[in-house]
């Protein structure tokens, strides 16, 4: 019996290079609760201890299987370590400079952000766009952005019941007094077809609000359902409700907002992570506008996954079954035995955990500090967070590589849905060890119309 041989790009030279000791102690990123709650998750800690680099030789292929699993074990959390406090140092000198050089603060904040000063939210908004690389903007563009949310919610939020009290009491003021018949007698409000609320018509107000009603009903839903392991998301106390309020409102505006996407269930789930940092400020004017600033930095997010949500586009070329067969090529191309086992041998069709992985940005899959820690360097990327999303979905794959080579359909199944604590460090060093591969590959290969079609499907460039 031949025994299967490692991938060749398991044993790449590029493997070689360790991680440091200090990257793999910092399992998650610190996350404060906020002065007036008390956040009760904890952020799993672990340690990679025995893992401090993938063993290459051809004797070591048992070792290099279980490096490549990166079984890690729980070990309790041992404050910032000094990458950790050199980091927050760069960043601190990055945005404190009157025009931010986005290329270097996307190389610092890739590698993780301490969760320290207010630094990940300040720098979160800078790569979403939200504020300028000009330092000298922000003030006026947040202003200006606060302001135009707080008239989003003017118009979008009311009852139409005020909308009706409102136009009246506008009309009334037109009116000339010395041309009232009489001022004892309370004038009868004149309601329009439009106004009315048994109108069907288009343009009614009440016609639209009953029709908007199913959605908001689901938004609330979720949001309460939104990690309830967290007292800032969940329970009675008045900054729980606060926060649960501020999500929904941000959810009926963007529902309302775009007709096209309306909401889709799940929203919730990507709005959390920063709605929480930015509420999170220690900058009390900051914290205090988190509703506004994270609507915004919500559209821009959801701009590059927001074909996902669109149910008539999951069969097109941007939609989210093309996105999952994007990643089923990557495992392919860079692990073929075990793609083969997965969708071959066992049958297991990536849309059985691919989709949540992908649609939710993996905040399912790991402890909410781990999420930010991934979310950190999906932000970071210059392309937009899909192709680092990719690559890091297929390193999740290839770590638990062993376990899933042995398993079956229902063993493979219950661990893919229920992704097993891992060290995200190592997991995101193992994504970008992914990219330099492909680089690697790329300037070595001599035929470049072989290279160009390597990742193309219906003319769409893959990564």
């Amino acid at each position: 019996m031949v025994k299967k041989r490692v991938p060749e790009w398991l044993n790449s030279s590029l493997w070689s290079s360790s991680t440091s000791n200090e990257d793999d102690h910092r399992l998650s990123v610190a996350v404060q609760p906020p002065p007036s709650s008390t956040t009760t998750t904890t952020s799993q800690q672990s340690n990679n201890n025995n893992h401090n680099h993938i063993h290459t030789s051809k004797e070591a292929e048992v070792v290099v299987e279980a490096e490549a699993e990166a079984e890690i074990e729980t070990h309790a959390p041992a404050g910032p370590s000094a990458e950790d406090i050199s980091r927050q140092a760069q960043l601190l000198s990055e945005i404190s400079k009157k025009v931010v050089n986005m290329r270097e603060l996307r190389r610092i904040a890739s590698q993780g952000i301490p969760d320290t000063a207010g630094i990940r939210s300040t720098v979160w908004k800078l790569l979403l766009g939200y504020l300028p690389p000009d330092r000298s903007l922000w003030p006026s563009e947040m202003a200006k952005k606060r302001s135009q949310y707080k008239q989003f919610k003017d118009e979008l939020l009311m009852n139409p019941s005020e909308v009706t009290r409102r136009m009246d009491k506008f009309k009334s003021c037109e009116k000339d007094d010395s041309k009232c018949e009489s001022r004892c007698l309370l004038s009868r409000s004149e309601i329009t077809h439009g106004e009315h609320p048994l109108s069907l018509g288009k343009t009614s107000i009440w016609n639209q609000f009953f029709q908007d009603t199913e959605i908001i009903e689901q938004i609330d839903r979720d949001v309460k359902r939104t990690h309830p392991d967290m007292h800032f998301f969940s329970g009675n106390l008045p900054f729980a409700k606060s926060n649960q309020e501020a999500l929904k409102n941000i959810l009926i505006v963007f529902a309302k907002l775009n007709p096209g996407i309306r909401y889709v269930q799940g929203m919730n789930e990507i709005l959390a992570p920063l709605f929480y940092v930015f509420r999170n400020d220690p900058d009390e004017e900051y914290a205090a506008s988190a509703e506004a600033d994270t609507f915004f930095c919500f559209v821009e997010l959801l701009s590059g996954f927001r074909d996902h949500f669109c149910q008539q586009l999951d069969n097109s070329v941007v939609g989210i079954r093309s996105t999952i067969t994007k990643l089923s090529q990557l495992l392919k191309e860079h692990d073929e035995e075990l793609w083969r086992h997965l969708e071959v041998t066992t049958k297991v069709n990536p849309q059985f955990y691919a989709f949540r992985w992908i649609t939710l940005l993996l905040t399912q899959e790991f402890n909410f500090a781990d999420s930010l820690h991934i979310w950190d360097t999906l932000l970071s990327d210059l392309d937009g967070p899909l192709e680092t999303l990719l690559r890091v979905c297929c390193a999740m794959l290839i770590l638990i590589r062993r376990r899933l080579l042995a398993g079956d359909f229902t063993s493979n199944l219950k661990l893919l849905q229920n992704y097993p604590p891992t060290n995200i460090s190592h997991l995101l060093y193992v994504a970008n060890k992914l990219r330099v591969f492909f680089q690697e590959r790329i300037r070595n290969m001599p035929d470049e119309p072989k290279l160009c079609n390597l990742y193309q499907q219906d003319g769409q460039s893959q990564i």
